[in-house]
C-alpha cells in the first residue's frame, strides 16, 4: 500500500484476531455463502466464481480466473473487478472468525495489468480485531502464489447482526433465501456478506 487512512489503521488497544474453534479446517474450500453473490455464487454466470480456502490462524487462499467478461481495456481485467475479487477474498476472512461481518472501508492499490486468461492467486488475513470492526489485508499475485503482486488492499469489516439483510436487502430475495429447504444454504446465505 502506497498509504493507509486513518480509518484502516487499528487503534492502540486492538485485539490480535482469534480463528473460532468452529471455523472451517486449514485447507478446507470454503464454498459459496450464497448462490447468486457475484464474487463466490454459481449462479453468476459472469461472476468470480471465486474458490476461497481456509489457511492457518485467520487467513485464507483463493483464486479466480480473469475471462472476457471480466474486461476493462482490451485484454486487461477491469480494475473493479479486481478490487470485487480482493473485497470477496477479503470478506471470507469472516468464515474463520465466525461472524457476521459487511465491507466498511476497502482501499486497493493496483501494482500491474492482469491480463485475460490469467488465474490471480489471492491471500488474505485478518490483523487485528477492536469490537465490532475486523482489519484486513490481501495480496493478489499473478502466475502463483509466489509471482509478481498485482493488486493489493486494506480493509475494514463491521460485525453485523442478520437484520441487517433482512432489514436492507431486498425483500423477494430475502424470503426465497429464508424459504430454502436446505438449512445450510439458508444458513449460510446470512453468515458471511463480503
Amino acid at each position: 500500500m502506497t498509504a493507509t487512512s486513518a480509518s484502516l489503521t487499528p487503534p492502540a488497544d486492538a485485539m490480535a484476531p482469534v480463528r473460532h474453534p468452529d471455523a472451517p479446517a486449514p485447507g478446507e474450500l470454503l464454498g459459496a455463502h450464497y448462490g447468486h453473490c457475484f464474487g463466490c455464487g454459481e449462479g453468476q454466470p459472469h461472476g468470480l466464481h471465486l474458490a476461497a480456502r481456509a489457511g492457518q490462524g485467520v487467513r485464507v487462499t483463493a483464486e479466480f480466473t480473469v475471462r472476457e467478461a471480466h474486461q476493462g481495456a482490451p485484454g486487461l481485467a477491469h480494475g473493479g473487478v479486481l478490487a470485487t475479487a480482493l473485497d470477496e477474498t477479503l470478506g471470507s476472512l469472516n468464515w474463520l472468525l465466525r461472524v457476521i461481518a459487511v465491507t466498511g472501508r476497502l482501499e486497493t492499490d493496483y501494482a500491474r495489468p492482469v491480463p485475460v486468461g490469467t488465474v490471480l492467486h489471492l491471500e488474505a488475513e485478518v490483523t487485528a480485531v477492536a469490537g465490532r470492526k475486523i482489519y484486513s489485508r490481501a495480496t493478489g499475485r499473478i502466475g502463483g502464489p509466489e509471482g509478481p503482486v498485482a493488486v493489493r488492499a486494506q480493509a475494514l469489516f463491521i460485525e453485523v447482526k442478520v437484520d441487517h439483510f433482512i432489514d436492507n436487502g431486498r425483500p423477494a430475495e430475502i424470503q426465497a433465501a429464508m424459504s430454502d429447504p436446505d438449512q445450510l444454504r439458508r444458513a449460510r446465505a446470512f453468515e458471511v456478506n463480503p
